[in-house]
């Protein structure tokens, strides 16, 4: 028989993210007239009352638009800033150690986790209303529509967001996220079933609080968030926590913007946002296999993971030696990326040399990631998450402040220690992919550590392996982050037996599709989208 005919339709715009609500929200948008950053924008702000563990207003985001119509190519980098009245010893007698899988530092009583002293400044909305500002065509208005909508008709709990509501890490040093939910009076009304537990699988969340929040940002602008009534509240919940922010804080934090890191590989340009973001590691991954020819070696075979992995390592030992704010440290970008670094880690890799990886601060799993593409050819790739949620509901508010204190090494003197207006290392690295100056691919991921291995690999799915971008999300990944290889558990177990008779550590994951949930779209022709959203999350790729 002959093979059926393609009849999907051929769309010129798409928006991609985990949440399906989310991503009607943006489709929405650009079905109004709305460009690819409207659409991106009104995807974020509904992610915030849909996915509330994962991201919102009270967060951090990282942001890149390519945008041919002005030739404009930017990254607006929101990450949350040590308030001014933090000192690099304020916790340094309260320190108990890293957290086991190097995500975050443990601290006697868990203030730099939960409640008013875990709260960096939020920059999620600042990067909102200064990307807007720049490239936004609709009113700024209209892009809380979708979000408004939802918080206040409702919406269900989808598995993710129940996985994110039950999820218990009190084995790595952190409190589960149960006790974060029922933190406040506000988020145990809202979150929180009559005896105290998460609200269950397929329940209806109503947010009315959020809605009135969000209805005056709409129409008063982010300066209602950073200097005027919200901020007003944001600032009396924290201090009668005894937290350290401030209205001064608040009001002086400023977006970081930049041109985005260029790194060739295979005859494209990857583009990449500037440290403290992720997007160096990912970039000195790629420049150093640029040195091989991997689809020689078949794909995940034990020969390709096993040099992937310590392209991993390699590129997270240099990360937690020298990536930090570059506004409080130099940080080697230029060598990094250099070609004489990534021909001597190459040259390390055929000597058979095998990298030890003993620790690597990650990042928090609780991320989201929105891309987007328009008719236009406006691409836009963000990121943005809570760190790990402080639990603070400001009263009356409906949305959840950062607890991105959490990622600040409480130890004075190093490269992550606490200071004023000092910002941390993200792996967050929304990423733009040009070919011949032509933007072709719009991609990222929420999931910690392991958002940087996660990205490249698909890179590499899309630019070596030419797979489609729905198959690049999907094929079984790895991560080596630490001193052990982790696999998901498509991989088959020969490939495990043979890295370990290679000397490699590996851990199986249970979960089939693991480590980050990269999402994003493809545009090779310059006129078609093809969107892939990661199974292991709730989410879609909607044409227009």
């Amino acid at each position: 028989m002959p093979r059926p005919t393609r009849r999907l339709p051929d769309h010129r715009s798409m928006v991609v993210a985990p949440q399906p609500e989310a991503a009607e929200a943006g489709a929405a948008m650009l079905a109004a007239g709305g460009n690819a950053l409207d659409a991106a924008l009104a995807c974020a702000l509904t992610q915030g009352v849909v996915d509330p563990m994962m991201c919102g207003i009270g967060g951090i985001a990282t942001l890149q638009v390519y945008d041919p119509k002005t030739r404009t190519h930017r990254v607006w980098n929101g990450l949350g800033t040590c308030p001014g009245a933090a000192t690099p010893g304020m916790w340094a007698d309260r320190y108990e150690g890293e957290c086991p899988d190097g995500f975050g530092y443990r601290v006697k009583g868990y203030v730099n986790e939960l409640g008013a002293q875990a709260i960096t400044t939020p920059g999620a909305l600042r990067v909102f209303a200064d990307a807007h500002g720049a490239l936004g065509r609709k009113p700024w208005s209209t892009l809380f529509d979708g979000a408004i909508g939802f918080a206040e008709e409702g919406w269900i709990v989808r598995p993710h967001v129940y996985a994110m509501f039950t999820l218990d890490e009190s084995v790595w040093g952190r409190l589960a996220y149960s006790e974060k939910l029922k933190f406040t009076e506000d988020g145990r009304r809202l979150y929180c079933r009559a005896d105290g537990t998460p609200k269950r699988l397929g329940e209806h969340i109503r947010n009315p609080d959020l809605a009135a929040t969000l209805r005056a940002i709409a129409s008063g602008g982010a300066e209602e968030y950073y200097q005027g009534s919200i901020a007003r509240r944001i600032v009396e919940a924290v201090q009668a926590g005894g937290g350290l922010l401030s209205l001064e804080d608040l009001k002086g934090f400023r977006t970081a913007q930049s041109d985005p890191l260029r790194v060739p590989y295979r005859g494209f340009t990857v583009c990449l946002p500037e440290p403290p973001a992720g997007g160096v590691v990912v970039g000195e991954m790629l420049r150093i296999l640029d040195r091989f020819d991997l689809t020689a070696l078949g794909h995940n075979s034990p020969d390709y993971i096993r040099l992937v992995i310590e392209a991993m390592k390699i590129a997270g030992i240099d990360k937690e030696a020298h990536v930090g704010d570059p506004a409080f440290q130099d940080v080697p970008v230029a060598r990094l990326l250099s070609d004489a670094y990534a021909d001597a880690c190459a040259a390390r890799i055929r000597a058979g040399e095998i990298a030890t990886l003993s620790r690597a601060t990650t990042d928090a799993k609780n991320t989201t990631h929105v891309s987007c593409v328009d008719a236009d050819g406006m691409f836009v790739s963000m990121t943005h998450t809570l760190a790990t949620p402080s639990g603070l509901i400001p009263p009356g508010t409906g949305f959840m402040l950062n607890g991105a204190m959490n990622w600040m090494d409480p130890r004075p003197g190093r490269p992550g220690s606490i200071a004023p207006g000092k910002r941390r290392y993200s792996s967050m690295s929304p990423a733009i992919v040009l070919d011949g100056g032509a933007p072709v691919v719009t991609l990222g991921a929420p999931g910690g550590a392991w958002i940087t291995v996660a990205v490249m690999q698909v890179l590499l799915n899309l630019l070596d392996w030419g797979m489609t971008m729905q198959e690049a999300v999907s094929a079984p990944r790895f991560s080596a982050t630490s001193e052990y290889v982790d696999i998901a558990n498509r991989i088959p177990r020969a490939t495990q037996k043979t890295l370990e008779a290679a000397g490699y550590k590996v851990r199986r994951s249970y979960q089939s599709f693991a480590f980050a949930g990269v999402h994003g779209i493809t545009r090779w022709d310059g006129t078609t989208c093809e969107g892939g959203a990661d199974p292991q999350r709730d989410g879609y790729a909607a044409g227009v």
